[in-house]
């Protein structure tokens, strides 16, 4: 392991008593046991009753047992899936995950029956029940189960799906988690040769040397390619057992179940990706214009998070912490008291360690429990901009608690509203408080960097998942056809703007995103430009707009995106709309240009 850097978060690490006091504890192992027996109990009460002669009341109090086994069930999985990221090479958090996973899978095929029924309710049932008032809070959500009810199949057929899935697409997630983040990476810097984990491979490409941004990246990638044949064949099985299930439930194409998951149609995703891909070129004058602050002739994709002079700054944990307490305060307090607490309680585990989870999150767990965030601080400028996302995470979670747990997780495409309102808000906050003009358009650099990668990348790796699902329906995929399809849809976006190194090749083989949740990625495009239009919103609205706000993340998932967004006047299906998203781009690249020499 490599020498802990001084601004390195050294000791940041959650506190998940409140969970359990330590992973031996019998606790952990009663509630597994507690929510199967509820389970069956529940199974035993239910299964022989025709839920069309239950009187609105009664449904009413299955739908509540229902949801309350199903919450408690997930604490000790959640519990158990903390530990194993903080760790994946410990053995006790691999077997304490995975026997959480066989318990929770054995909870969901015992209540499977109930969620079917209330699939396949008739209609005018359906909607008499709905006009009981204590049931309307769950109308939403019923509404939604039922979206997928052409697509269900028989009981049977659903429990056997749910148990190959854990020896299947299950399994090769974990195995996926676990290989990539036992990687270590030999590199000398400085005459010194270090052993680093991924997080700090990567970290390396906002060094301000380029010769140390390529050799890492090369190095980083390698590594990925040497174990070609394990990361192939997970991204092979995996895209097969998706197209496999898409054809026995009946789906048109890979994204018609992430579209109806999301609450949104097809239309208005391609609408918003084709948008999104006509305004590469703006992605492309970026990359130019920095490759002149750079003194370069050209970027290589190494270059592209390359810090400009003055933008190299470093800041501790501490420093990051009341940065951003303060500028979410001054922003709107109740952001600001819900943030405190991360901090105050130990909600966060920031250091890096070997067999750690290499990215970032905020995980929400349920309503009865407050979230948690894991990160991996170097104390560079985007990892301060990444500790506020994440944090934007947790108010959101935070406030979506008033909901009952059926109502809880926000709509996937609305999930990353408040992570990237902080971002913007710390971002806005260090240009207005910083003297220094080179820092300035340093972090202006940064923010429409994170805007590229959430917009346009994000667009690129969905436009990948697109071809790589099609072609999979054909045959096995090697790795040169799967490296061949990533070449193409990122040289649309970099076009003759960037040149990229050969070992790009296998850039997407540690994006995680393509093995957990698939098509995932568009969420961050329709993120980023809801809150380009909602922070516009916020400059002309000033402290008007941020009850709606509120309102909005406290609603958690009970609406549908397109009634939350109306909340505060948005009209997605508009053109416009997402074509404003494009020109706040354009404005803060010509703002770029005004600050550089």
């Amino acid at each position: 392991m490599s020498t802990p850097a001084p601004y390195h978060a050294h000791g940041i690490k959650w506190n998940l008593r409140d969970l359990y006091p330590e992973p031996h504890d019998p606790g952990f192992l009663q509630d597994l046991d507690k929510s199967l027996k509820q389970a069956q109990n529940f199974q035993k009460k239910y299964k022989e009753i025709n839920l069309e002669t239950l009187s609105p009341h009664d449904f009413f109090l299955a739908l509540q047992e229902y949801e309350s086994i199903t919450e408690n069930s997930l604490k000790p999985l959640l519990y158990a899936s903390l530990l194993f990221a903080e760790d994946t090479q410990n053995d006790l958090y691999k077997n304490l995950r995975q026997k959480a996973l066989e318990k929770w899978n054995e909870v969901e095929n015992l209540l499977l029956f109930f969620r079917l029924a209330v699939i396949h309710l008739p209609e005018s049932k359906c909607q008499f029940f709905l006009s009981h008032e204590p049931l309307q809070e769950y109308a939403h959500v019923l509404q939604h189960w039922r979206r997928f009810r052409e697509f269900t199949l028989p009981e049977r057929e659903e429990y056997i799906i749910n148990c190959k899935n854990l020896s299947g697409k299950t399994a090769l997630a974990t195995l996926f988690d676990e290989f990539t983040s036992s990687f270590t990476f030999r590199m000398s810097i400085a005459g010194e040769e270090k052993e680093l984990t991924g997080s700090e491979m990567l970290a390396l490409l906002y060094s301000p040397d380029g010769e140390i941004r390529e050799r890492a990246y090369r190095t980083f990638l390698s590594k990925h390619r040497d174990h070609q044949l394990v990361l192939t064949s997970i991204f092979n099985a995996l895209f097969l057992d998706a197209h496999l299930e898409d054809g026995i439930r009946g789906y048109q194409n890979p994204m018609q179940r992430t579209h109806l998951e999301n609450e949104i149609s097809p239309e208005i995703v391609s609408l918003m990706m084709e948008i999104t891909q006509n305004a590469y070129p703006l992605a492309q004058e970026y990359f130019r214009l920095k490759a002149g602050l750079l003194g370069l002739p050209k970027l290589k994709n190494t270059d592209i998070y390359a810090p400009l002079p003055g933008g190299d700054k470093r800041i501790s944990f501490d420093q990051a912490r009341d940065l951003l307490l303060h500028a979410l305060q001054d922003f709107y307090p109740p952001f600001g008291e819900i943030a405190e607490k991360f901090f105050a309680q130990k909600w966060i585990d920031a250091e890096i360690r070997r067999g750690k989870y290499g990215g970032a999150f905020c995980s929400g767990l349920t309503p009865s429990l407050h979230p948690y965030l894991l990160m991996n601080f170097t104390g560079s400028i985007r990892d301060v901009l990444t500790l506020a996302h994440e944090i934007g995470h947790g108010i959101h979670f935070y406030l979506a608690r008033q909901q009952k747990f059926l109502n809880f997780d926000p709509p996937l495409i609305l999930a990353e509203t408040a992570s990237v309102f902080c971002e913007m808000i710390m971002t806005q906050t260090l240009l207005k408080t910083e003297p220094d003009k080179l820092f300035r358009r340093a972090l202006l650099c940064l923010e429409i960097e994170d805007i590229i990668a959430t917009v346009f990348r994000q667009n690129v790796l969905t436009r990948f998942e697109e071809q790589i699902y099609q072609k999979r329906r054909d045959h096995l995929l090697s790795a040169e056809e799967i490296g061949e399809l990533w070449w193409q849809v990122n040289a649309a976006l970099f076009g003759e703007s960037v040149e990229m190194i050969p070992e790009y090749r296998w850039g997407w083989s540690y994006i995680s995103h393509f093995v957990h949740s698939r098509f995932y990625c568009y969420s961050y495009v329709f993120g980023e430009l809801v809150v380009l239009a909602l922070y516009q919103k916020y400059l002309e609205e000033g402290e008007a707009f941020l009850p709606k706000l509120l309102k909005l993340l406290a609603s958690g998932g009970s609406k549908s995106p397109e009634e939350l967004l109306q909340i505060l006047g948005i009209n997605i299906s508009e053109p416009s709309f997402w074509e404003g998203g494009c020109k706040i781009i354009q404005n803060l690249i010509h703002e770029l240009k005004h600050l550089s020499p």
